[in-house]
């Protein structure tokens, strides 16, 4: 059943600039399966989430995210306030028009848009999980956000952050696989401290550890390849301190998602991680790189959705997403 309420936020600038020349073709697919809804177009960094927390207040049910990961995320966090659902009885999709879209790959949700509005409108309702995390932003601050497809420290928070300052005009998967390897040749491992619902398993030099919600990142490396978007727990992969050479000899392996058997590779599951470096460990939240390791437990906690508990932190239901 749609909802009655519909509402889009759309980032323009998501995919270099091609989100804003797909709108008019998504619009008129929402529009020919029967959807009635209202689109604001972002300005800024923020906007997202702003508009997606005023469009709940105001009693929209759905809200659609046009755009890439990192709009997603902060879409997620507009259904948020203060740690308190906006609206209980609400759900989101994602239209994937970002360079990465790593997040749809495991959702279920086709990466041609036509298809992804179809699918959106067919698909049911289901719960997934989100996560939640205290990190100090890039000015100091101690920032708490939520995430739904994957937070690391490390290697990947360089990428991304080297990744984001570039124009990805040649698309997620040549953009992502040479800011790996450009990060690779200057980045050094770092010691972290890594505790897993209490128990320390890691205080050793580091190369990356992923904290996954969703399978994949980095446009399409398939990281956490036995992730369940609605179990209530967290994938957690470490690697440990590789040298330079064997991280490239392995990157074929991390995207087919066949590296979990590797000496140097942890992988674990749990609900509640925290990470401390003492270098200061670039993050990586849904392919946005907003700061460093946390200063504050909880640094990671997942958040089982249970659509019965509708009080309980980190409901949200996906709308389109496959089961």
């Amino acid at each position: 059943m749609q909802p009655a309420k519909a509402a889009v936020v759309v980032n323009p600038a998501s995919g270099n600039g091609k989100s804003v020349k797909r709108w008019p073709e998504i619009a008129e697919a929402l529009k020919a399966e029967g959807l009635s809804f209202v689109y604001k177009f972002t300005e800024k960094a923020g906007d997202a989430t702003d508009l997606t927390r005023r469009y709940l207040q105001e009693g929209y049910e759905l809200i659609i995210s046009v755009g890439g990961d990192g709009t997603g995320n902060e879409v997620i966090n507009g259904f948020f306030d203060h740690g308190k659902a906006v609206q209980k009885n609400s759900a989101v999709a994602f239209i994937p028009t970002g360079t990465g879209s790593d997040l749809v790959r495991t959702a279920g949700v086709p990466k041609i848009n036509t298809e992804a509005v179809k699918h959106i409108i067919r698909s049911p309702v289901r719960p997934v999980d989100l996560g939640k995390v205290t990190y100090l932003d890039n000015q100091g601050a101690q920032i708490t956000r939520y995430f739904i497809n994957i937070a690391g420290l490390g290697l990947d928070g360089d990428t991304v952050n080297r990744v984001n300052r570039t124009s990805k005009a040649l698309g997620g998967f040549i953009s992502f696989l040479w800011g790996t390897v450009i990060s690779l040749l200057f980045y050094r491992n770092q010691n972290m401290t890594i505790t897993v619902d209490g128990e320390l398993v890691c205080r050793e030099p580091v190369t990356v550890v992923v904290i996954g919600n969703g399978r994949y990142f980095g446009g399409g490396m398939k990281i956490a390849p036995h992730v369940e978007m609605d179990d209530g727990l967290f994938d957690i992969v470490i690697l440990h301190s590789l040298t330079k050479k064997d991280l490239l000899l392995n990157l074929p392996r991390v995207y087919r998602g066949t590296h979990l058997g590797h000496p140097c590779i942890t992988s674990l599951r749990g609900r509640n991680i925290t990470v401390s470096s003492t270098g200061n460990a670039l993050l990586n939240l849904d392919g946005e790189q907003p700061g460093r390791d946390r200063v504050a437990s909880p640094g990671y906690q997942s958040e089982k959705l249970d659509l019965t508990r509708p009080s309980q932190l980190g409901q949200i239901a996906s709308f389109g997403l496959t089961g």
